[in-house]
């Protein structure tokens, strides 16, 4: 009875490493000729898509993957290679606006505020992306956001016929990244998952132009 356990114990952890593994590798690989740190090198795309995440942390400091990311669509439209910025994010409560608080600090850093457009229902990862497309009719972007991120993302965007590149905004390390890291590689199953079960965004509506 005990060698059976161990057989089906050790049979599972086996294929909860693969649903791990298998999942980074090709999301990593997929990406590796996509992503971009230098401005001289990206090429330019009509629109950047700005991925969204929370201003503050729970302790009221603040966030510096949002910092990180506010910084790098700054420089990418200041250097000419983005004419907008999509701004995607989460605005489902009251005391959470990402697009808002990304785009107040876009102008603070000298973006002008017709270049910025919102989306309040960029609520995962998948919808911002789907949505850039379906709702904003863009088919070619530039995705803006920590390097991990962007993997998912171009991926993302490629499934959903979208040309997509990256631009890594600088990371965050110690023990905070690690974490983030680490729910990351859950994220990435799940993107399998959803493509399996041809899961949509939570709200599409109507077209919005950008121009």
């Amino acid at each position: 009875m005990k060698k059976k356990f161990l057989t089906i114990l050790f049979i599972a952890i086996s294929l909860l490493v693969l649903a791990v593994f298998i999942p980074n590798y090709v999301i990593v690989n997929n990406a590796s000729d996509k992503m971009y740190t230098d401005l001289k090198s990206i090429k330019k795309n009509k629109v950047g898509l700005l991925l969204g995440t929370s201003k503050l942390l729970a302790n009221g400091r603040i966030n510096l993957y949002y910092q990180f990311r506010v910084d790098a669509a700054v420089a990418l439209y200041k250097a000419g290679k983005i004419d907008f910025i999509l701004v995607s994010g989460d605005n489902s409560t009251v005391d959470n606006d990402e697009p808002t608080d990304f785009k107040n600090d876009l102008i603070k850093d000298g973006v002008p505020a017709e270049k910025i457009i919102l989306d309040y229902a960029g609520f995962r990862t998948l919808d911002s992306v789907v949505r850039a497309k379906e709702i904003f009719g863009q088919s070619e972007i530039t995705i803006i956001s920590q390097q991990f991120h962007n993997e998912r993302a171009i991926y993302l965007a490629e499934k959903y016929d979208i040309s997509a590149i990256g631009f890594n905004a600088k990371d965050v390390s110690g023990r905070y990244g690690y974490k983030v890291q680490l729910r990351e590689y859950l994220a990435r199953t799940k993107v399998f998952v959803d493509l399996v079960f041809g899961v949509k965004p939570k709200f599409l509506g109507k077209k919005i132009a950008i121009d």
